[in-house]
């Protein structure tokens, strides 16, 4: 294969004051971003923050309302075909045929993008033996576990050898040990020059993922960039918990002008310098209400879109 400049290709989505009304309401509000070729691109936010409703006009299941949407270099109104041609989808619903086995799946699935004969059989050998289930091949879609319908679904979105891989959510509900299986997978997937785009409730999982990711909120972007870039400009290096946000707690902590949030139980100290800000929370505190650990993209995500319940 050979490869590409990511840096000089057109990108792989191209979006220009991207906008989606349904009726009055704004879903998604004139949102501008780039993914580029060959990397994992994360849509992480809140619920009804708009990030479905962005992949669902990129993968032309719902058209904008306004605004520039190209996908490889297509427009999403004029050529949808043509880059549904080019695409692989996983929803987050497992939507296997129950009546059919697994390799019924894949080879029934194959004929919406005119794979057939001798071509079928091999794509879905390569693509079992790839994820670990040729030896469950014959197996009833009730007898595979949660983690194998969910590697079965990634391997249907790959039967058309897409240039662009959309994941929505694609772990949910599995245990550790499934989930890794996945990542693998991604990983892999990007690795042979497939760009991916990501939405996930997994802070770990777009960390470990993803190359660059917007957080959303209201319809609107509220961060972008690489998730170390986000989680230093955001946070710092550091995170002190305290467990406690009682008022006096609060109190001490704005006096000492030191950059925290206050959930209802504890209170957050953002630092670049840790173990300097943990010597000082503890003689004010006391050891065993403080804790010391890394920032990550977690804290950037609920600093910046809040800590309240989203229905």
């Amino acid at each position: 294969m050979t490869s590409v400049d990511s840096s000089t290709a057109p990108p792989a989505i191209r979006a220009r004051q991207l906008t989606k009304n349904f009726g009055e309401t704004a879903a998604v509000s004139g949102i501008d971003f780039d993914v580029r070729p060959h990397e994992c691109f994360g849509l992480l936010g809140p619920n009804g923050a708009g990030k479905t409703t962005t992949v669902r006009m990129i993968h032309c299941f719902i058209p904008p309302t306004a605004g520039l949407l190209e996908v490889l270099g297509l427009d999403v109104r004029r050529q949808p075909s043509r880059i549904k041609a080019r695409l692989g989808v996983c929803p987050q619903e497992n939507n296997l045929d129950p009546d059919l086995n697994v390799w019924d799946n894949l080879r029934v699935f194959a004929r919406y993008f005119d794979i057939t004969g001798p071509d079928v059989e091999k794509r879905c050998e390569e693509l079992l033996h790839f994820i670990g289930l040729y030896h469950r091949r014959k197996a009833a879609i009730e007898e595979l576990s949660g983690g194998m319908k969910r590697r079965l679904m990634m391997i249907r979105s790959l039967l058309n050898k897409p240039e662009l891989l959309i994941l929505d959510e694609p772990t949910t509900g599995l245990d550790p040990q499934a989930r890794h299986q996945i990542w693998e997978t991604i990983i892999q997937v990007k690795r042979q020059g497939t760009s991916v785009v990501l939405t996930t409730h997994y802070m770990d999982e777009a960390e470990h993922l993803c190359d660059r990711l917007l957080i959303m909120d209201q319809g609107r972007i509220v961060q972008e960039g690489s998730p170390r870039q986000l989680v230093a400009k955001n946070v710092g290096r550091h995170v002190v918990e305290i467990s406690s946000a009682e008022p006096p707690v609060v109190r001490a902590l704005r006096d000492m002008h030191l950059s925290f949030e206050a959930s209802a139980t504890h209170c957050y100290v953002f630092t670049e310098d840790g173990v300097a800000a943990y010597r000082l929370l503890v003689d004010r505190f006391g050891e065993e209400h403080c804790l010391l650990r890394m920032a990550n993209l977690e804290d950037v995500f609920l600093k910046v879109t809040g800590r309240d319940l989203r229905d």
